[in-house]
């Protein structure tokens, strides 16, 4: 263990209970911010949307070119971590997240959000594999590790449940640019606790960094997710199957390469054991139903409910608060109940969530969907919790950061995926579903036909009867692709359930 601490500072700090738990709590800071920057954009899509006119998959495409791009990413700066210090890469990665920030809040246009996003990716990658990293060099005792670990689970889900609420109170106030600047002070402080509470450390003898992979690991996750996006547009079909055939193709490329490597990015040795990968997969299925159900939950309470942004984020505030609660409660459950048993039941209630939101359908009421959030919940801390224990705990400490990235890669990938399929198939449903009146024309008509938000803002302009219908045609084919959406996701959660009984099963 000495070998792996570099830093003057580690000594103290992996000898003095207090100053370890100090560390973890400045390292929280950036881990909160990341796991709010995921959903926060749910609650202010809709103003944005308003504001810089996007289509559909542009819709999309803010919200999931930050993730993918990090997802995309986390392995290479995992690796990089480990190479030159994490903490080094951690001091980087927040400086360059906090001016990507303000750069996002102050775009005027949609691609330039998109672009800033984009950016984001790169320095938010920086971040994640780095926390997770220190986190199992500094605590060495695998009790203390559990409750780090713990907390950390606990926080990236409480921070995800909780972006709604932070974009719905900023929006009450503030332009929608204030979703964005609020990393700023976040990530100043951390940069001012980083030097003084956590310690450097690195491999002793790290491989070389591996561009081509890098390029292939993007080359995966990047066209694959746009095609899951366009395939439903007739005229970007063909596009689609050859981006997918890409994706796959970089995929194939990178596992090979991977496993001719003496020193891989990323050790495909550790999904040899069911429980890591089973643990790798769940972690993805729960990001899955969180993204997902924010993304449909955060457009029928504001723009079919009608409430406003605040209001909307206090709807969700139960079962933010249950996120956070069910991570801690889990871990001393976890030490008497198999893993299996716990992860199984806990995307249980993720089905639940989806099955009572597809069965009550346009009677859903805003008691009703703010249940089904508590409901969902549960079920993502506690699997999220267990599961990064599982992930983290089988790691060698000096493969820490890579590790760590697997970890945080399939949360990414699960939220990118969450948005693209089940927004993909709301989206697919709204338009097959929706009315425009023939008084509409132009880009007007394309919006109201593409999302609900340009449809309530067509209506809005149209005025009169003909706006009128619009908007009920719109709310309820809405809620319609929510039926739809809501039963798909039930049962993939299902089947994710029954799987983690077969895959979670001790090696």
């Amino acid at each position: 263990m000495s070998a792996l601490l570099t830093s003057p500072v580690a000594t103290a700090v992996t000898g003095s209970r207090a100053r370890r738990f100090a560390a973890l709590a400045v390292l929280m800071l950036p881990v909160l911010l990341i796991s709010v920057d995921n959903t926060v954009l749910s609650f202010a899509l809709p103003t944005i949307a308003r504001a810089l006119d996007p289509s559909a998959t542009t819709q999309l495409w803010i919200v999931d070119a930050y993730p993918l791009v990090l997802a995309g990413l986390l392995v290479v700066m995992g690796s990089i971590g480990d190479r030159i210090g994490r903490r080094r890469i951690l001091v980087v990665g927040a400086t360059g997240f906090a001016l990507l920030s303000v750069a996002a809040a102050f775009a005027t246009e949609a691609w330039m959000l998109v672009a800033a996003r984009a950016v984001m990716g790169v320095f938010g990658a920086m971040l994640m594999p780095a926390t997770l990293s220190i986190i199992r060099n500094v605590f060495v005792d695998a009790g203390e590790r559990r409750v780090a670990l713990a907390v950390w689970s606990t926080m990236f889900a409480a921070g995800n449940a909780l972006g709604p609420l932070v974009g719905g109170t900023l929006l009450a106030h503030f332009h929608w640019g204030a979703v964005f600047l609020v990393a700023v002070p976040i990530l100043v402080l951390m940069l001012v606790g980083v030097p003084f509470l956590v310690p450097e450390s690195r491999d002793p003898q790290p491989g070389p960094v591996d561009v081509p992979s890098m390029l292939l690991s993007l080359g995966t996750l990047a066209p694959t997710a746009w095609a899951i996006k366009s395939v439903v547009h007739p005229e970007e079909r063909g596009f689609a199957i050859a981006a997918l055939a890409v994706g796959v193709l970089c995929g194939i490329a990178f596992v090979r390469r991977q496993l001719r490597s003496r020193t891989p990015m990323l050790d495909l040795r550790l999904f040899r054991s069911t429980a890591f990968t089973g643990s790798v997969l769940m972690n993805m299925a729960a990001m899955f139903s969180l993204t997902g159900f924010l993304f449909f939950i955060a457009q029928h309470l504001q723009l079919v409910a009608g409430l406003d942004p605040f209001t909307s984020g206090l709807v969700l505030v139960p079962g933010s608060v249950l996120t956070i609660v069910a991570g801690l409660v889990v871990v001393p459950i976890v030490a008497r109940v198999a893993p299996r048993w716990v992860v199984a039941v806990s995307l249980a209630f993720s089905a639940a969530a989806y099955t009572m939101v597809s069965v009550l359908g346009h009677h859903a009421t805003i008691v009703a969907l703010a249940v089904a959030f508590v409901l969902l919940g549960i079920g993502i801390g506690a699997s999220e919790t267990v599961t990064n224990d599982l992930i983290i705990s089988t790691a060698p400490a000096d493969k820490a950061g890579a590790a760590s990235a697997v970890s945080e890669t399939a949360y990414e990938i699960g939220a990118v995926l969450g948005t693209a399929v089940l927004g993909t198939i709301l989206a697919t449903a709204y338009r097959s579903h929706v009315l425009v009146p023939d008084a509409l024309t132009g880009s007007a008509r394309t919006a109201a036909q593409e999302t609900l938000g340009g449809a309530v803002s067509a209506a809005a302009d149209l005025g009169g009867t003909a706006g009128q219908a619009l908007l009920e045609s719109a709310r309820a084919a809405f809620d319609s692709g929510v039926t739809i959406t809501g039963a798909v996701a039930a049962v993939l959660m299902l089947v994710a359930a029954a799987a983690s009984m077969v895959m979670l099963k001790r090696d």
